[in-house]
């Protein structure tokens, strides 16, 4: 279900345009200035993951919970979340958390002025600050709802796009900015989901590195459950438990009897504070 975020067809698109629980650690220290704010200690896991379009509902769960993954992600908001979630409640994050699953806040944010297709909200140079703070305040919002506590990270889902265009990217980067202030306002930690040719090299290799996402979880579906060995940015970027990896996509499976298409991660970054 490459729906996850955008239809197979622009996700393809998007890829072709783009070139083809712990103590707080470098990655939390990269990301937040928190002298003054006492924050929860990160909870980190460490193993596989899967993300899939809309919530599975409780007996699903239940179901794929058989220690083959251990962490699933969620889309908990945004204007550009591509699927409904009626199974997303604070009730199910409560039933699932009980069980043993890690939880991972994903949020669909606005999308690159230029970038492959139509989305509900665009991000314009004009725009990007005023909207990156609401989408932060907003996704904190959704969380917390949602019964995951502050110290949570909420990972920003950037969908490919012409990196190459400066002023489109400087406004992207503008709107990470503003976002990721927003949850360090709020005791949130932050993080990234992106391309390793585009969204997530834009952040990797900016020059000024102020208010940019302390955890990155880079799309690159070359099939390795890893996040050292493809690992394809500086090796003192996103270090001690602040790395996630999409590996591989749209992968069809049955466990316990249910099926479910998803997309696989290699996890080892924070994760949602439920209990």
């Amino acid at each position: 279900m490459s729906s996850h975020r955008q239809s197979r067809k622009r996700r393809y698109m998007a890829w072709a345009v783009a070139g083809a629980a712990v103590a707080a650690g470098a990655g939390i220290a990269a990301q937040t200035s928190m002298a003054a704010t006492a924050w929860p200690a990160q909870r980190t896991f460490t193993g596989r993951a899967f993300d899939t379009c809309a919530a599975p509902s409780l007996s699903a769960m239940k179901a794929w919970h058989t220690g083959f993954y251990g962490a699933a992600a969620v889309y908990v908001g945004g204007r550009n979340r591509g699927c409904g979630q009626p199974n997303l409640t604070a009730s199910w994050v409560k039933s699932v958390s009980t069980m043993g699953w890690k939880l991972i806040p994903l949020y669909v944010g606005a999308q690159p002025s230029c970038q492959t297709g139509a989305s509900p909200e665009k991000i314009t140079a004009s725009t990007a600050a005023s909207l990156g703070a609401a989408d932060g305040a907003d996704a904190v919002a959704k969380a917390s709802a949602l019964g995951m506590k502050a110290g949570s990270p909420v990972y920003l889902d950037m969908e490919a796009y012409d990196t190459a265009n400066k002023a489109c990217n400087d406004a992207v980067l503008t709107y990470v900015r503003a976002f990721d202030k927003a949850l360090h306002a709020r005791t949130y930690r932050t993080g990234f989901y992106g391309f390793r040719s585009s969204s997530a090299k834009a952040v990797a290799e900016a020059g000024d590195r102020t208010d940019l996402p302390g955890n990155l979880w880079y799309a690159l579906w070359d099939k390795q459950n890893t996040t050292t060995a493809d690992w394809p940015f500086a090796a003192d970027r996103w270090t001690n438990h602040s790395r996630a990896h999409q590996y591989m996509v749209n992968s069809k499976e049955s466990r316990g009897g249910c099926t479910i298409t998803v997309d696989r991660d290699a996890w080892d970054a924070p994760v949602a504070i439920t209990g």
